[in-house]
């Protein structure tokens, strides 16, 4: 009869090790930091019918304002092809980025000149399409105005009537003569001069007409041109007199059926600068989802986290001043981990980012991108390779797959600030049937190029601005505003 073997603790150890060093050698790698991604998530479809528009709403909380945010796709009275509109945001999104890297250079050498064709302010990015932007609610006047949340840019702008030639806009355009509050902005005021740091463009005075007009212009194309006006803003029980706003007469892109846009950047004639007395330069937001139905929020006002839910301490890094780029949020990026792993780049010791809710897909420096790409594809192995698309050149076939454990991408900023990607922002679906599901970050063109943190990998978070302490937080936040 046959004796049983019998193992010691200790024996059954060196086993298990020399089974995972022989593992290891033959490229079998095994992490533990990825989390459960349901792939429908990803698969974002408009809702149609009355209840798909609902405007979002505001409300006082603790001492802040606290306005619904949401996700601008979902809100369609016709039906579209997805994927087209999926791959389109892309290239779209390219186009912007491509043009802020040439206005971040001109910025720096100074060489800006008053040219429309080429001194562009970048104020929307994801606007086109109605895809992956966040809105919210607001009065201006006696109307409701919904307009699209950017903190890459500063002027704040709505359609107005009479348009010349303006978008197509679900619901009535702003109509200046029937507002007793209105107010034009004479074209020889210091209001009509802060128009160049604001758009990049000088403000223009017409033969024998007094007021300032204003004109911003896109890198995909698309403007607004108008004139500089005044009126009363009002959201969540707070009024701001006399806010300095862009009334639009000619406007020319598709914006998603909004209004406008609100501009969250510093110069003085964006919303933060205007409300400054009110909520001391401090505002936050949490971008939702694309899930049907999701809703975040941008609180202004009110540091303190009582009006927040995010389940990880708020840890802050500090913005970097610089002058020639004062409209923008530049962070210090230091490090990157996919799956617990550290990447090894030489560009992240000078890795200064702008984060930017108008840009969708996060842009890397080469180096760098080289380095999260090649670790990224180590751990998510597996999966039928696909082919790229536009900006993303690493996708697969996740077809059939229901879920799928995606290794973690933790961001980490000067003073031991992180930000742990949600998992819904690091797959980018191409294509609805998951035929074509790609890492959702993209390489600049060069090293020297300026890193940016789009929108896309901000969902879930809950991201403080505080301009007079010139510091960013970060903090995990399912996203809601209930």
């Amino acid at each position: 009869m046959a004796r049983a073997m019998a193992f010691s603790p200790l024996s059954l150890f060196l086993v298990s090790l020399y089974l995972i060093i022989i593992l290891v050698a033959n490229g079998v790698h095994s992490f533990g930091e990825k989390k459960t991604l349901k792939v429908q998530k990803l698969q974002a479809k408009p809702q149609l019918g009355p209840q798909a528009c609902l405007l979002p709403e505001s409300r006082s909380e603790n001492g802040a304002i606290v306005m619904e945010m949401k996700y601008r796709g979902h809100c369609s009275t016709t039906k579209h092809d997805w994927n087209r509109r999926l791959q389109k945001q892309l290239v779209f999104d390219n186009l912007r980025v491509r043009w802020m890297q040439n206005w971040i250079r001109k910025l720096v050498s100074g060489s800006i000149e008053d040219d429309v064709s080429e001194t562009q302010v970048p104020l929307t990015s994801g606007i086109v399409l109605q895809t992956l932007n966040y809105i919210v609610t607001v009065g201006l006047g006696s109307q409701n105005m919904t307009v699209i949340v950017d903190t890459g840019s500063d002027l704040t702008w709505v359609q107005c009537d009479p348009c010349k030639s303006c978008y197509g806009q679900q619901g009535p355009l702003f109509n200046p003569s029937k507002s007793p509050s209105y107010q034009s902005v004479l074209c020889n005021s210091t209001t009509c001069q802060s128009l160049l740091p604001a758009t990049g463009n000088s403000e223009t005075c017409e033969n024998n007409i007094p007021t300032c007009n204003y004109m911003v212009n896109y890198g995909d194309g698309s403007y607004s041109n108008g004139e500089l006006g005044m009126e009363h803003l009002s959201f969540g029980g707070i009024s701001v007199n006399n806010f300095v706003f862009g009334c639009g007469k000619n406007n020319k892109g598709l914006f998603g059926g909004t209004s406008g846009l609100m501009g969250l950047g510093r110069s003085k004639l964006s919303m933060i600068s205007q409300t400054d007395s009110i909520f001391g330069g401090i505002f936050s937001y949490c971008l939702p989802t694309t899930e049907d139905g999701a809703s975040g929020s941008l609180v202004m006002g009110n540091e303190s986290s009582s009006v927040f839910k995010n389940v990880t301490p708020i840890v802050y890094t500090r913005m970097i001043l610089n002058p020639q780029l004062s409209t923008f949020y530049v962070l210090n990026l230091t490090g990157i981990n996919v799956g617990g792993v550290a990447l090894q780049a030489s560009s992240l010791s000078l890795g200064k980012v702008i984060i930017d809710s108008g840009t969708v897909i996060t842009r890397l420096a080469p180096s760098v991108y080289k380095a999260l790409k090649a670790e990224f594809s180590k751990q998510f192995s597996g999966f039928p390779s696909a082919s790229g698309f536009s900006i993303l050149d690493t996708c697969y076939n996740l077809t059939g797959n229901q879920e799928v454990n995606v290794p973690t991408i933790r961001m980490y900023f000067e003073d031991n600030a992180e930000m742990n990607v949600d998992v819904t922002g690091i797959l980018y679906m191409v294509k609805e049937d998951a035929s074509q599901v790609c890492l959702a970050l993209a390489s600049l063109s060069d090293e020297y190029e300026m890193g940016i943190i789009g929108n896309y990998q901000q969902r879930n978070q809950r991201i403080v601005y505080d301009i007079k302490q010139s510091k960013v937080g970060f903090g995990g936040e399912p996203c809601g505003f209930s």
